[in-house]
């Protein structure tokens, strides 16, 4: 009976850690993506991020549901 609560359990958690990295490698792709869209848009436009989270600020409330 213990061994089977202890492959169990070594089975959870190498499933756990598994989807935690795909989590973590998608979270790193995504903020590698948006520095380097960031990092092209100062380097040729000369937008910087406070820009570009200025605009995203004036957006962000004509997408929010109204009652």
């Amino acid at each position: 009976m213990e061994i089977a609560v202890i492959i169990g359990a070594i089975v959870v958690s190498f499933l756990v850690f598994t989807w935690l990295l795909k989590v973590v490698r998608a979270t790193l792709k995504t903020a590698i993506l948006v520095a380097g869209i960031l990092l092209a848009l100062q380097i040729i436009f000369g937008i910087g991020p406070s820009n570009v989270w200025d605009q995203i600020s004036q957006w962000l409330p004509s997408f929010q549901p109204t009652n």
